[in-house]
Parts: C-alpha cells; structure tokens; sequence
C-alpha cells in the first residue's frame, strides 16, 4: 500500500475513534437519488437514537513535494474533511457536531503522526508549519436533500520519499 492509502486509512481510522461520529467514508460518495445518498451517511446512535443524516467524507486535496538540502524528498498532503449532521435544534445538534469536532482534533494533535503512519511535520516557520485539524468552514447546507450542519476541515500528512 503506497502512502497516500496508509495516511487515508489512518485518518479514517482516527475520524472513526471518536464516539458516535457516525459514518466515516474513505471518500465522496455519489448516489443516483437524494434518499440513496443520505442512506450512505445515516447514522443510529447506540442510545434509542433516531436515524439521521450524520458522516463524513474525505478527499486528497492536493499533494505538494518539495526537495531539502538533506537530499530527502518530502510529499505534503493536504485533506479536506466534509461532516454532516442533520439539524435537531431541540437537540442542540450544532453543539454536537462541533463537539465532535473538537475531539478529532484532540485526537491528532495527542498523536499528530496517526499511529505512526505519517512523519512529523516540519518546524515552526516553514510554510507548511500548520498543526493539526484547521475548521475551515461551518454553516447550515442542503445534503441528500436534509437541512444539515457542514463543517469542513483540513489536514496536512507528510511522508518522506
């Protein structure tokens, strides 16, 4: 498996960890209907739950290499997360979703290598110097045809060729 698959599987491996974060899939999915779609990413928590809209998708958004004077070679990935929760405002479910959130995040910056998977990054003041999930954007979206809470995030993985 090259590195691009181990650094994916290990973010969803970690994005999976955390409790009740529904449905992690390795990549975008796309269905022929709004109701196959929104089956792809419905989720029942463990508690007498009710099935809803809640899962995530991740995407390679670009990979940049750069050489060093160390006669190393250096891939940068760099990850876009999707989530999705479908709104229940009596249950507070924006709360939810950025609390999820927030415990991904914990999760990576406790082990910012994912298992040992991916290499450190690089120091403080390089351009690549950012650590951890970044929150790119949160706002209410249409998906599979459900009001749902969006929120995206981004990764950087590093590995050395």
């Amino acid at each position: 498996m090259n590195a691009l698959a181990q650094h994916r599987n290990a973010i969803v491996s970690v994005l999976a960890s955390v409790p009740q974060i529904g449905v992690v899939q390795d990549r975008e999915r796309h269905a022929a209907s709004d109701a196959e779609l929104a089956a792809l990413f419905t989720y029942t928590p463990p508690a007498a739950g009710t099935a809803h809209v809640r899962g995530w998708w991740l995407r390679r958004s670009s990979t940049v290499e750069h050489g060093s004077s160390t006669a190393r070679t250096v891939s940068v990935h760099q990850w876009t997360l999707h989530g999705y929760l479908a709104i229940a405002d009596a249950q507070a479910s924006e709360l939810l979703l950025d609390d999820l959130v927030e415990q991904f995040r914990a999760l990576v910056r406790a082990d910012p290598t994912l298992g040992g998977v991916c290499q450190p990054g690089p120091l403080a003041g390089s351009d690549d110097s950012t650590d951890g999930v970044q929150v790119m954007r949160a706002e209410p979206v249409d998906f599979a045809g459900v009001r749902c809470h969006s929120v995206v995030l981004q990764l950087r993985t590093w590995s050395y060729l």
